[in-house]
């Protein structure tokens, strides 16, 4: 008679970190193609147009994932939902590494989108699931900051290959793959946290909504998460061509530095404001950003690359810093079962912010040229970040750092876009994109960022 032994499961705490290492890479493989824009564009001769688009369809497939599998794996668990989005995430870079033309990128960026929207939503909940205690700060933590150095060590990583290593368009995707088809493997040894439960198809329908509390202070809100995931979706979809066509550096690697310069500032500041009273630190994150995207828009003027990755870095502290302190201030106005609905919202309005200004942009530089369709973008960029300053420093928020937020059993709400149900922490990107911004122990879903990127 055959004996049918259980899988061997790894332990938690090696689950724990496994599922940090399959965020981070995920995130980085969301920022790899951005510097090879510029290659694919040169290659194929497409237009500023058409470049946004490949940007903004990843973007719109993750918000689509976000909003309709994000809450899937609360009820059959981590392990089937991961799984599944890494073989998806693998066969993306696939079809990255075989392109030969604009429709190939497309499809390839709209499986990534899919991909990264459904595996971060079960990411974030199993990070909340296996961190060392019930309100060890470890994993809302990692949920705040892998996606942002995610995505930083994504464009650096890909600028650094398409630069110095041979079939730039080809070796970083391959190495992804490889990548991803060994994380979906290693997913099967994941202890599962979760006892699979009805109400599958139920949490496939989208739900959104601001509970009457929260609504004055998200509207006030609203400013800066339209600047700040703007900003990112500029950075994500044309920083490359700013360097190489108005700063005149035709190098791949300073074109992934862009990003990666405004993603890793945001990460830092985000560590280093945690402990904050919102109100201040949103006040000073949206200066930040108004002040970092003037002195860019000044350094382009010039141009000067140094001024130019100066002002990026302050930019991106504004962003990540803004961006963690909104969402800590709503966190607190929202219940146990209105997170949900509330962070959909909130996800929502920032990736079409982190998608549509990029594709407005694409537009229009055709007819305005990529420097003057730049500055006008930044105008607005600054004019919403000076009215969420305005609106942070004479509005009332709720006195709660975001430290309480990642703390509290009952309150962690992950930071990074991400489709919800019973979110975590508060912070930025992108996550971008989606910096863009999961769900709980198995009883209560969560949301995490960015991005988001």
């Amino acid at each position: 008679m055959h004996v049918r032994h259980p899988v061997r499961r790894i332990p938690r705490p090696v689950g724990f970190w496994l599922l940090a290492v399959t965020l981070l890479a995920i995130l980085a493989a969301s920022a790899a193609p951005s510097p090879l824009y510029v290659v694919y564009q040169q290659r194929w001769g497409f237009s500023a147009t058409v470049l946004t688009t490949i940007f903004a369809v990843y973007v719109l497939a993750l918000l689509i994932a976000l909003l309709i599998v994000g809450g899937l794996s609360d009820h059959i668990g981590r392990r089937p939902v991961l799984a599944a989005a890494l073989i998806v995430e693998a066969a993306s870079m696939v079809v990255f590494l075989t392109a030969d033309g604009v429709g190939p990128l497309l499809l390839a960026r709209v499986l990534q989108g899919l991909a990264t929207g459904a595996a971060v939503g079960a990411i974030s909940a199993g990070l909340l699931d296996l961190q060392p205690s019930p309100t060890s700060p470890l994993g809302p933590l990692l949920n705040t900051v892998t996606p942002a150095v995610g995505l930083a060590a994504g464009a650096l990583g890909t600028g650094l290959l398409v630069q110095y290593a041979p079939a730039p368009t080809a070796l970083v995707f391959a190495l992804f793959t490889a990548v991803f088809v060994l994380l979906a493997a290693a997913v099967f040894f994941l202890p599962e946290p979760v006892t699979p439960r009805p109400g599958a198809w139920a949490s496939l329908r989208p739900r959104v909504a601001v509970p009457p509390q929260a609504r004055r202070t998200f509207l006030t809100a609203v400013p800066s998460f339209v600047a700040t995931w703007a900003l990112g979706g500029l950075h994500l979809a044309l920083g490359p061509s700013l360097t190489t066509e108005i700063l005149r550096i035709d190098n791949h690697l300073v074109g992934g530095l862009v990003v990666t310069t405004l993603f890793g500032a945001g990460a830092v500041a985000s560590l280093l404001v945690r402990n904050r009273a919102p109100r201040r630190v949103t006040a000073f994150g949206t200066l930040a950003l108004a002040v970092g995207t003037g002195l860019t828009l000044l350094a382009l003027a010039g141009p000067s690359t140094p001024l130019f990755f100066v002002a990026t870095a302050l930019a991106g502290a504004g962003f990540g810093s803004s961006f963690l302190s909104a969402f800590g201030s709503l966190a607190a106005l929202a219940g146990p079962t209105e997170r949900a609905k509330l962070f959909a919202t909130v996800y929502i309005v920032s990736y079409l912010a982190f998608s549509v200004p990029a594709v407005l942009a694409g537009l229009a530089v055709p007819s305005l040229g990529l420097y003057a369709t730049t500055t006008i973008y930044g105008a607005v960029v600054i004019v919403l970040a000076v009215l969420a300053t305005v609106s942070a420093a004479t509005v009332r928020m709720p006195t709660v750092t975001a430290s309480t937020v990642i703390a509290s059993s009952e309150d962690r709400v992950a930071a990074m876009p991400t489709r919800p149900q019973a979110p975590r922490l508060a912070q930025g990107q992108e996550a971008m994109a989606a910096q863009l911004p999961a769900t709980g122990s198995g009883t209560s879903s969560g949301a995490s960022s960015g991005s988001g990127i």
